[in-house]
Order: C-alpha cells, then structure tokens, then sequence
C-alpha cells in the first residue's frame, strides 16, 4: 500500500482485488485495510473469482475512479494474469502485485517473496532430509527475502514516474 501511495500520492481511494476463496483472504484484507489508514487512504474490496468477476471488478475501477490498485497473491489470479495486466492496462489503473512474473508480462509494480530464495530453501531442506535429517526436527523456516520489481515500460504508458526513493529500493527495473 505505500509503495503504491508513492506511486500515486495523490489518489484516496484504492482497490484491493481478492479471491474471496482464497483461504487467508480476511487476514489479508484486514492487513490492507489497516496500512491503507495509516496512509489516509480509503479502500475499496473487489472480489473475484472467476475471469468474467474479474472483467466485472475493473469495470467497477473505472466507475469508481479508483486511484490505484492492489492485486493479492493468489493461484487463480496468477493463472489469469494475462486478462489481469492486459485490463489494467486498460483501465490506465496503476497497480501492484505480489508475484514477479506480473511485473515481467507487462504489470507495474511487484514486490513480494522471491520465489528464487524460496526454491533455494526448499532444495536445502530436501538436501537435508535425503542425508537423514527427520523432517519433524528441521525448523520452521520463513521467507526472507522480497523483491521490488518496476516495469518502466508501463510507468510511461500510464504517465507515471516511479519516485528516485523507490528506483534506489528496486531489485530489478524492466525498461
């Protein structure tokens, strides 16, 4: 939510697009909610979870005259991820996202867990378990490491210029 605030400090209303299937979804709307105030800033819930729902939920962004938008993460959101970018874009609706890759097929923004570190994890695990370590006596292990990746293509098809604060944080800038 303040990166996006960065993006766009003037807008006062933002979305957050969720799959209200998705198990953790309260949790993650409450999170928003709560950074989202801290901001000043007043959200709007859009949920979805079919690609006709999705179509409906950017169709209510234009109504609204949404200022900026959040995409949770999400598996069906990730499979649809084309329609999403490509409606996005349509919309000229600045928006984040948590998973790299839709960032990479033309998103704005995305910051959230490297799937790169998390795979590294997950094959030290199983290189640990196949030389006789007991899965139950290995610890919990968390992410650690986050990425920020702009798409500077998108940024100026949507007239935006990404802050130097948030250029100097990014792990990778498409342009």
């Amino acid at each position: 939510m303040g990166l996006l605030h960065d993006l766009v400090p003037t807008g006062s209303v933002f979305a957050h697009l969720v799959n209200p299937n998705f198990p953790s979804t309260e949790s993650i709307i409450e999170q928003a909610d709560r950074a989202a105030q801290l901001l000043g800033l007043k959200t709007v819930v859009l949920k979805a979870t079919s690609k006709t729902e999705i179509e409906t939920a950017f169709a209510s962004i234009r109504e609204k005259r949404i200022g900026a938008l959040l995409v949770a993460s999400d598996s069906f959101f990730y499979s649809v991820r084309d329609q999403i970018v490509v409606l996005a874009a349509q919309a000229a609706i600045p928006t984040i996202f948590e998973q790299r890759g839709f960032a990479t097929a033309g998103g704005l923004i995305s910051y959230g867990t490297s799937l790169t570190d998390s795979y590294r994890q997950m094959g030290n695990y199983t290189g640990r378990i196949l030389k006789g370590e007991k899965p139950a006596d290995l610890p919990f292990v968390q992410a650690s490491k986050y990425e920020l990746v702009i798409n500077l293509k998108t940024a100026k098809a949507l007239g935006l210029t990404i802050p130097p604060g948030v250029m100097a944080i990014a792990d990778e800038v498409i342009e």
